[in-house]
């Protein structure tokens, strides 16, 4: 493509399959974008590249393997999206109010959800202006192929990092849950308390038959049961502050446990309510606050699957698909809030870094707390195939863009994704490491800066001025994107150097 096309905007051209006439793609435009669509019948052929949703009726063009007529529901598309933001990032957010307090918290988790729901905005804003429902090919139209390859590398990346983190969580809890259930504190050495084959029979039985999917549309209810699982989590959580003392009493069992009876032998068991370790605070600042911010915003990562999703949706709009992302945002809101919160007021300052492990320190074989690690479990495999989806899609975008949908290729896609993704859980057990630094920059790029950047490239400056508002405030947006990838690589690079590792995405 020239330059010249290059700064051309398509007022309407693109469409979703499905939208058999001009008239339909028009309207099924967004607002901001319906005064360009009245001047759609000057655009010529020559705009295909950008125009990734074709008319079905168009049979001088080729079918490409997006087309298909969006049939997901208003509330399937809300669990899928509420599924892709809803991470095993909660597990920390109590522990992240420890270290902020509770106001801090719930002002930083307000402004973090508020600037996801406008990073959102932005995209959904971008998309309507040219008429495309593709995160790389926004990048394509922005920048031309390099900003096409960015979007679809950090997209992999970003969701590779997301879904190796939700398997290593069923490498690890999975055989501890098993001997839970069998209340067995020996390691036999039975294959099926070997986290390698549970990940890999969890792989192969559950994730693989929902990543083959055809769409995306399909997952909506195991996304609703992933998210009722997450539910019964934050019911258990909220239960449980009323159900245990504080302090609470340490459970000392053979050699099951580490030495974690030190506040027991302290005569901590005889303190009160009154004392500094159960009374909860509203601001608290120490070393381990400033890692709560990219935790916070890690935490609402859900980019790379809105396009996919609009592009499901049924009848979609940009308002549409707004009022989508306002509400999965807001239900994520709530849970997050709840579950630091109920988590915090039950352990104070002795809550871990990840929940459950601190009400193991109680009782290991809690039948309730046992339920809800299966829950979780449970929760975070159905969340695999949702993450895959945008990744395949990426690598189609990248490599095979002008070809038709082909059964083959859309399995072996899934099946070297899942494979590779495996191998890295097994074998590289620092792998975590490594994803961090690609959570930091990744993350940011998708969040921040290419919402930003692509929405002042894409927007035409008849309708928004360089200067305008709109604009300047996305260039801020961007801005504060360079500045949280500088933050969360610092605190990775100073873990690495201190010896500890206490950065991570929370997703």
């Amino acid at each position: 493509m020239e330059p010249a096309e290059m700064k051309t905007i398509p007022n309407g051209k693109g469409h979703e399959a499905g939208e058999d006439t001009t008239d339909t793609a028009i309207k099924g435009l967004s607002e901001d974008a319906a005064h360009f669509a009245r001047t759609a019948h000057n655009v010529d052929a020559n705009l295909a590249e950008s125009s990734e949703f074709l008319s079905k009726a168009d049979e001088k063009k080729t079918t490409r393997f997006t087309d298909f007529e969006g049939k997901t529901s208003f509330g399937m598309s809300v669990f899928n999206l509420g599924n892709a933001i809803m991470g095993s990032g909660i597990l920390g957010l109590a522990y992240a109010m420890a270290n902020t307090g509770i106001v801090l918290f719930i002002i930083l988790l307000t402004a973090v959800a508020g600037l996801s729901a406008y990073s959102i905005h932005l995209l959904l804003k971008s998309s309507g202006v040219v008429g495309i429902r593709a995160y790389e090919q926004l990048g394509y139209r922005a920048f031309g192929t390099p900003g096409k390859m960015a979007a679809g590398i950090a997209i992999t990346l970003q969701n590779i990092g997301a879904m190796s983190s939700y398997l290593y969580i069923v490498k690890y809890e999975f055989p501890l849950v098993i001997q839970a259930f069998l209340q067995t504190d020996n390691i036999t050495g039975a294959w099926y308390l070997n986290g390698n084959y549970l990940v890999v029979i969890v792989s192969c039985t559950v994730i693989l038959p929902l990543a083959l999917m055809k769409q995306l549309g399909y997952l909506g209810y195991t996304s609703g049961f992933s998210l009722s699982c997450m539910v019964f989590f934050l019911i258990a959580v909220i239960y449980k502050k009323f159900q245990l003392p504080c302090p609470f009493v340490e459970f000392s069992h053979n050699k099951t446990l580490m030495s974690f009876n030190t506040s027991v032998a302290d005569g901590g068991v005889q303190m009160t309510a009154e004392d500094p370790a159960c009374t909860p605070r509203m601001f608290n600042l120490n070393s381990q606050t400033a890692y709560t911010v990219p935790i916070l915003a890690f935490a609402f990562v859900c980019h790379p699957e809105v396009l996919p999703i609009y592009t499901e949706l049924r009848n979609p709009t940009k308002t549409k698909m707004q009022h989508v992302s306002n509400i999965s945002i807001g239900v994520m809101y709530v849970m997050y809030l709840l579950a630091a919160l109920f988590g915090y007021l039950t352990f104070i300052d002795k809550v871990e870094p990840e929940l459950l492990h601190t009400y193991s320190r109680i009782d290991p074989y809690d039948t309730l707390i046992l339920c809800v690690r299966v829950a979780v479990l449970i929760a975070v495999t159905l969340t695999v195939p949702i993450v895959l989806f945008p990744v395949r899609r990426a690598i189609q975008h990248l490599f095979f863009s002008n070809k038709t949908f082909w059964w083959p290729r859309h399995i072996a896609i899934a099946v070297t994704l899942l494979a590779l993704i495996n191998l890295l859980v097994i074998f590289a057990p620092n792998i975590l490491g490594i994803f961090g630094v690609i959570g930091a920059t990744s993350a940011p790029c998708l969040i921040f800066i290419f919402p930003a950047v692509f929405y002042i490239r894409i927007v035409p400056e008849e309708e928004e001025p360089l200067r305008s508002f709109p604009k300047i405030l996305a260039a801020c947006f961007a801005i504060l994107g360079v500045l949280f990838m500088i933050m969360s690589l610092s605190f990775i690079i100073i873990d690495w150097t201190s010896g500890s590792s206490k950065a991570s995405s929370g997703h």
